[in-house]
């Protein structure tokens, strides 16, 4: 069993606190939070271990769970990694592809493991779909999100698009060729809505549009591939796809989708499923992954490297912004 304990107890936070006391394999020693109310309030409401500085919970542990806004993400997880503690850490790793770099280094030096929360890899329509992309030529994502204050002090590529970026990384095994953005600062003092094409070199394109002042909240993401089509909904939790293969002569069934492309080949028959979404909580399962690559010493399932490409790919954006 690992010591594990919490640094950040705002909204996140308590939903990761809550998900670590449902891990058997977790011993859930505290938290800290920097706000003296939030932390006696949640110490009080959910009965756990309230620490009064960062050095007493890292010394008590043996995995710190880093929950804090992004601006803290550097200085906590250097000084846990500094202390050999293994670290998750919530996307955007860290504030910058300069500190992102640093921070690789300190975690190479310290021989620990480290996570980071991209809880979309994790999202049961995602792992419904992932089985079915093979080679994506085109990806077109929408993640949209009426206003809300909390996240705004981070651009919404950071703080919304950031979880695309992820997917398609993970997605597109090719080299990033070239980036083009726009994005226009709405509401805060930073963009609030943004659309990002990606270009890679094996000739895949991807299109991002993040939106935190749309009228209501869309998470869907469809890939483009040879003879298939792949709808995710991660906010609905479904996932369709559509599928073709060659037949040679007109199936029995009725009811089959069968077209002729017209090129003198075989005709192609069209095949919609929708794979069984597991019932997982993707936060909850994310975690249960970091224990998994610690105690077996494997690579995590989001490593520090992803969260770094993730945030050197949203800095191009930016950058384009």
């Amino acid at each position: 069993m690992l010591k594990i304990g919490v640094l950040g107890a705002g909204h996140l936070g308590r939903i990761h606190l809550n998900c670590i006391r449902e891990i058997n394999n977790y011993d859930l020693v505290g938290f800290y939070d920097i706000n003296d109310e939030i932390r006696h309030n949640v110490e009080s409401q959910m009965e756990i271990k309230g620490y009064d500085s960062i050095e007493e919970l890292i010394e008590a542990v043996d995995v710190v769970d880093i929950v804090t806004p992004t601006i803290s993400h550097f200085h906590y997880a250097s000084m846990a990694l500094n202390n050999a503690k293994h670290v998750f850490i919530e996307k955007p790793l860290v504030t910058s592809p300069t500190e992102a770099r640093q921070l690789v280094e300190i975690a190479e030096k310290c021989n620990t493991k480290v996570q980071v929360g991209h809880v979309e890899r994790f999202n049961p329509a995602f792992l419904a779909a992932a089985p079915f992309v093979s080679n994506p030529m085109f990806i077109e994502a929408h993640r949209l999100s009426p206003f809300n204050p909390r996240g705004t002090d981070v651009p919404v590529i950071l703080d919304l698009m950031i979880h695309d970026i992820d997917i398609v990384l993970a997605t597109v095994k090719s080299p990033l060729k070239s980036v083009s953005a726009s994005g226009v600062a709405v509401i805060s003092d930073q963009p609030d809505i943004a659309n990002a094409r990606l270009e890679f070199q094996n000739g895949c394109v991807a299109n991002l549009t993040a939106s935190r002042i749309s009228m209501k909240k869309m998470r869907k993401t469809r890939f483009f591939q040879k003879d298939a089509y792949i709808a995710v909904d991660f906010l609905e939790k479904k996932c369709e796809i559509i599928r073709m293969d060659e037949i040679d002569e007109m199936p029995e069934d009725p009811m089959a989708m069968v077209f002729d492309p017209g090129n003198g080949n075989s005709l192609k028959r069209v095949y919609v499923e929708h794979p069984q979404i597991p019932s997982v909580n993707a936060i909850k399962m994310e975690l249960e992954s970091f224990y998994q690559a610690i105690i077996n010493n494997s690579t995590p399932s989001v490593t520090i490297n992803d969260g770094c490409n993730a945030l050197d790919v949203a800095y191009q954006i930016l950058e384009k912004i």
